[in-house]
């Protein structure tokens, strides 16, 4: 797994998930939900990627013509 995130996004990151009040120095419900989104927007995208590739068959299987 490439864990290599640029340093002005990984700021981002965390400026968004840190909590002062927790004990680990973030806010545990908001990094949830921000994966969870995440996720969710993975997941539509692999349904819209694989519905395309079942209405079109040849497309993403590169130039060969078996």
């Amino acid at each position: 797994m490439d864990a290599n995130i640029d340093p002005s996004t990984y700021e981002q990151i965390e400026k968004l998930i840190s909590s002062a009040d927790s004990p680990v120095g973030i806010d545990a419900k908001k990094t949830h939900v921000l994966i969870l989104h995440k996720l969710t927007q993975i997941e539509q995208r692999l349904a819209r990627l694989e519905q395309h590739a079942a209405t079109n068959p040849k497309a993403g299987r590169g130039s060969s013509t078996t």
